[in-house]
């Protein structure tokens, strides 16, 4: 079921995002879990945020400012089962417009995914505008 995201949605997104932000094994870790619940817990209050529930249990989420995805994590053990495909169509019918969004440039599946989804690159970076410091692509997604 996709649902919009309430406060207490907050913890267990952090959760995941853990989960999911682990397997991009060429990434730094640096937040703690509590850093990681409070920093979703300010995103849940300030963002449109988006879960894939399926009992009881968020699998993937999506968070949208007014022009940018700024996150899309789905649970390692749902991939390939639609629900970063179900999250990314509710960005788009939230944004018709169009929204941009970034991805680390060695994250080959994700990459992958949003190109296949009609998303194009519009620039790369080196990774200095990033706390991880590791090259980069700007998105865009447009009808």
């Amino acid at each position: 079921m996709l649902r919009r995201a309430t406060a207490e949605d907050g913890p267990e997104i952090a959760i995941l995002f853990r989960r999911s932000f682990g397997t991009l094994t060429f990434l730094p870790t640096l937040h703690t879990p509590e850093e990681d619940r409070a920093h979703f817990g300010r995103i849940v209050a300030e963002q449109e945020v988006w879960v894939w529930e399926e009992s009881g249990r968020i699998l993937g989420f999506a968070s949208l400012t007014e022009d940018e995805l700024t996150n899309l994590y789905v649970d390692p053990d749902a991939h390939g089962r639609g629900v970063g495909g179900a999250l990314l169509d509710r960005a788009k019918e939230r944004r018709p417009d169009g929204f941009r969004f970034w991805v680390f440039q060695q994250n080959e599946r994700a990459r992958r995914f949003y190109e296949r989804h009609g998303a194009v690159v519009i620039e790369l970076t080196d990774g200095s505008g990033n706390e991880e410091r590791e090259p980069d692509a700007l998105y865009e997604w447009r009808p």
